[in-house]
C-alpha cells in the first residue's frame, strides 16, 4: 500500500510539472526580466509550425547595455541563424540575420534605458527584408530568397544561438526587460505596426501571441509587472 501510495504522488507531481511546462499564459501588462549576465539564462518560446516564407517579428526591450547583444534568436537545425535580431554596439546597428546571411541598419537612435520598438519583416519571394525602429521603418534590403524557414524552430530570448537550442555566448547575452513579443507568418501592414508601436488594439502574433504565450524560463529570469515611466 505505501508503494502503491507513494506511486501515485510521483504521477501526481509528474503531471503536475508537466502540465506548468505547458501551460499557456496571458503576459499582458508583464514583462520577462533579465538581470544578470550569464550563458544559460534564457526564456524559450514554443510554436508548432515549422515553415515560413514571410516573417514578422515585434517586440519592446529596455537596456543599459553598451556591448553587442541578442534581441531575438531562432534556430533550425540547418540553420543557427535562421531569424535573428542582434545589436551591434560597436557599430551602432541593429542586424537582421536571415537564412545566415545578415545585412544592417546603422542610425536607429538606440537611447539606452528606454523602452524601443523593434519590429523585422522578411519576405522569401522577394528576399527583402525592413526593420521598423520606434515606428519610424527603414529602407527595404535584400537579404535571402528563393527558399523558406522550415524545419523544428527553436526560438529563444536572452541568448543568442549559435546551434540549435543551444551554444551560448555570455558576451552576447542580453540583460534588461524584453515584453510584447508577437511573431507573424504574414507581412504586417504599416497601420497595425503603427497600433503595435503606439499600445493600441492590433491581431496579435498568430505564430507567437503575449497575450497566450507558450514558453519555458531557464535559470534567472522572472515574470514581472511592466515597468511604465511617467512623465
Amino acid at each position: 500500500m505505501f508503494d502503491k501510495m507513494q506511486n501515485m504522488k510521483f504521477l501526481l507531481v509528474l503531471v503536475m510539472v508537466t502540465r506548468s511546462a505547458a501551460d499557456i499564459q496571458d503576459l499582458s501588462g508583464k514583462m520577462f526580466t533579465f538581470p544578470a549576465q550569464t550563458n544559460r539564462a534564457h526564456v524559450r518560446l514554443n510554436t508548432q509550425r515549422r515553415n515560413f516564407s514571410t516573417v514578422t517579428v515585434c517586440h519592446r526591450s529596455f537596456t543599459d547595455l553598451k556591448r553587442d547583444h541578442i534581441l531575438f534568436s531562432l534556430a533550425t537545425p540547418s540553420n543557427a541563424n535562421d531569424f535573428l535580431i542582434f545589436r551591434d554596439a560597436k557599430n551602432k546597428e541593429i542586424e537582421p540575420h536571415i537564412r545566415d546571411q545578415k545585412v544592417e541598419y546603422g542610425g536607429p537612435d538606440y537611447k539606452l534605458n528606454m523602452w524601443h520598438s523593434i519590429c523585422t519583416t522578411w519576405d522569401s519571394g522577394s528576399g527583402l527584408v525592413q526593420l521598423w525602429f520606434d515606428g519610424q521603418p527603414s529602407i527595404r534590403k535584400f537579404i535571402s530568397s528563393g527558399s523558406n524557414i522550415s524545419g523544428p524552430v527553436i526560438i529563444i530570448l536572452g541568448q543568442e544561438q549559435d546551434s540549435h537550442g543551444g551554444g551560448f555566448d555570455i558576451n552576447q547575452s542580453f540583460i534588461g526587460m524584453m515584453t510584447d513579443v508577437h511573431m507573424w507568418d504574414y507581412i504586417l501592414s504599416p497601420c497595425e505596426m503603427q497600433s503595435y508601436v503606439d499600445e493600441l488594439n492590433f491581431t496579435p502574433g498568430n505564430v507567437l501571441n503575449w497575450r497566450a504565450l507558450d514558453f519555458q524560463i531557464v535559470e534567472r529570469v522572472l515574470i514581472e509587472n511592466k515597468l511604465i515611466t511617467c512623465h
